[in-house]
């Protein structure tokens, strides 16, 4: 089974173009998956990036 990747929240803003305030709010409104490490530190799902560009690019369909 491989590992899925683990992005930081400036990455993920970078990728998406928003801010890293809002990666923050997406993560907790449930709208970017990730995990919450020990000590503070988030961490978003590489997929869920991915799922968030693929909808964006149907979107402007």
């Amino acid at each position: 089974m491989e590992k899925e990747r683990l992005l930081r929240p400036r990455e993920v803003a970078k990728r998406l173009g928003i801010s890293r305030s809002s990666v923050y709010r997406w993560f907790w409104e449930g709208k970017l998956r990730g995990i919450k490490l020990l000590g503070g530190p988030v961490r978003i799902l590489e997929s869920s990036v991915n799922l968030q560009l693929s909808e964006a690019d149907f979107g402007l369909e």
